[in-house]
């Protein structure tokens, strides 16, 4: 190795700052070097041992590393996170639940809801069964039995020719009929 790498290398390793430790013994570094001109903070960590297994440096830390946060995270942090954790785990083995359990206390509240209120469930539309689209009549009060007819009737002359019958302007069919000046909308039809 020529002795300009070595004195490089020997510089690197005096300039950089430990910033921080974690529980499993991983040592996070920070240095501030030249890069194109511009000071730039490089960070790292070294893992204890040989091992270097990258899933023991925790979220904080890996935040730190990233530059997701600008100071690295304190060992009260790291200490307050981790009692959180263990209570957010204590509460699940707690509070754990099979999903029949949860069904059964389901279909209980939902007895006794039926009962206080005197209403049984409407039953939910099966895949071959067509919507109930009765409700949707009220809304189109314009809508008579005539009107649904279709359009050939209406439209029909006493000849039996097919014509517009400029007379009629509240009729609508279901399809839009004319083009330009003598274009009629059609209105919508629920499906029989």
């Amino acid at each position: 190795m020529s002795k300009q790498l070595v004195s490089r290398l020997l510089g690197m390793f005096r300039s950089r700052t430990q910033v921080g430790a974690d529980k499993f013994g991983n040592r996070y570094f920070t240095r501030v070097e030249e890069v194109d001109g511009v000071m730039e903070e490089k960070r790292w960590v070294e893992f204890k041992g040989s091992d270097q297994d990258q899933t023991t440096v925790q979220v904080e830390w890996i935040c730190w590393l990233n530059g997701q946060r600008k100071k690295a995270p304190t060992p009260e942090e790291l200490a307050e996170l981790e009692a959180r954790r263990e209570r957010v785990k204590q509460n699940i083995e707690s509070h754990k639940f099979s999903f029949a359990d949860v069904a059964v206390v389901y279909s209980k509240k939902k007895e006794e809801e039926e009962k206080k209120t005197g209403v049984r469930p409407v039953k939910t539309v099966g895949k071959f069964e067509s919507p109930n689209l009765k409700s949707s009549i009220p809304q189109f009060p314009d809508t008579s039995l005539d009107q649904r007819k279709g359009h050939d009737e209406l439209s029909r002359s006493k000849d039996g020719s097919d014509t517009e019958d400029a007379t009629v302007d509240t009729d609508r069919s279901s399809e839009p009929t004319g083009t330009g000046a003598t274009f009629k909308p059609g209105t919508w039809q629920p499906p029989t």
